[in-house]
């Protein structure tokens, strides 16, 4: 512990006017608890501080074989080491020259280290990683009340719970995501439909549209549920109501406007998933015939879900979902180029849009992972590196 006078002595050795310093000296030395092992560094960004200052939690997810994240409620980030060249300390009373008053007398003030380390967390937004909710899903799909009674107990089940135990993303981007997969609740346990049962039930409403010649901008729900509950459970028919459709209410009574775009596209999946690849013009005259009458369907509706070849003869097209890519970005553009050698923009963008930070453009993220070039007058886009 250094006195005053050995204070003075050592500033003397160093040159320096104790009148251009501050009148207190900090005197620090280790505690006899202080580990590095007891202490961990989290830098924060603003809005991240903002929740926990507000009282909000922060949540660490990911299995043992997973990269750690750092959750709020509705946003993700990811968590990585930073090593430093300085030692940290960390000093509970240590006071700032804010705190310390230029006019006092000359005084040591001894301060203990509690800890200390050589690196910190850092955090950054991320995107979320929701391949795995899918995944999980898709372990039992919900095939209907009589399929049901074929399942055993074995059969893994989802809650609200588990599903923010196992996935690494803020609650509120995994109820987004269930929404987006068509999830719904059965018995509280999260399912997605099998899609044999939803495109069933989407087929006992649309003909109920077309036997009562309703407008598909204004069905209603209450006469949906009488005239088919019989023959599926209620609530099911409210879901796949909402799956593809956008609820109003008029006079108190609960209609849904059905989405065009939608509808087209399952019907298209439906056409195209047992098949390895269908020629195009024979392809869209079967699509058009097997929507319901008064929509109109176009290749557009189908952008991330399947893909149409120009080059061969005849054209053709097939089925390729952009929910069943990989999730991390190299592995995407691996599996891109191995699908076809030379994308063009447009075709290459609904299979790579959701890989783009909110920073991000889909060109930045052509230039870092592909070299374009010109053929025939279009340009396109190959991989930098060798595909095996």
């Amino acid at each position: 512990m250094r006195s005053r006078e050995e204070v003075d002595a050592t500033l003397q050795v160093a040159k320096l006017d104790p009148a251009e310093l501050l009148p207190a000296a900090q005197c620090l030395s280790f505690s006899a608890d202080a580990d590095a092992a007891d202490c961990y560094l989290l830098q924060l960004e603003p809005e991240v501080c903002a929740e926990l200052e507000a009282g909000r939690s922060l949540v660490i997810r990911g299995d043992k074989d997973e990269h750690a994240v750092l959750c709020s409620k509705d946003k993700t980030y990811d968590m990585k080491i930073a090593d430093t060249s300085n030692m940290l300390l960390f000093l509970p009373a240590c006071e700032t020259p804010e705190q310390l008053c230029a006019d006092k007398p000359p005084s040591v003030i001894y301060t203990q280290i509690a800890g200390f380390s050589n690196n910190y967390w850092e955090v950054r937004r991320c995107r979320p990683k929701l391949k795995k909710l899918k995944k999980l899903l898709m372990e039992n799909p919900y095939e209907g009340p009589d399929g049901e009674k074929e399942k055993t107990l074995t059969n893994p089940k989802y809650t609200t719970d588990d599903l923010l135990d196992q996935i690494q993303a803020s609650e509120e981007e995994i109820m987004q995501q269930l929404e987006v997969l068509k999830a719904c609740q059965v018995e509280g346990y999260w399912r997605i439909l099998d899609f044999d049962y939803e495109m069933k039930l989407l087929n006992h409403v649309t003909q109920l549209i077309y036997t009562e010649s309703w407008s598909f901008s204004k069905v209603p729900l209450s006469i949906c549920l009488q005239e088919l509950g019989p023959l599926e459970p209620k609530e099911m028919i409210e879901h796949i109501l909402r799956s593809y459709g956008r609820q109003t209410i008029d006079e108190g009574e609960i209609f849904f406007e059905m989405n065009e775009e939608k509808i087209c596209r399952a019907t298209a999946q439906m056409l195209l998933q047992n098949a390895v690849k269908f020629s195009l013009s024979e392809f869209q005259e079967v699509w058009q015939q097997s929507v319901p009458e008064g929509m109109t369907t176009t290749l557009d509706q189908l952008k991330g879900l399947a893909l149409v070849d120009r080059s061969s003869r005849p054209e053709t097209i097939f089925l390729l979902n952009v929910e069943d890519l990989p999730e991390e970005s190299q592995e995407r553009f691996n599996s891109l180029f191995t699908i076809r050698e030379k994308w063009t923009e447009a075709d290459i963008a609904p299979y790579i849009r959701d890989l783009c930070s909110s920073k991000q453009t889909i060109g930045a993220l052509l230039t870092k992972h592909a070299r374009s070039s010109t053929q025939n007058g279009i340009k396109v886009y190959n991989s930098r590196r060798p595909i095996s």
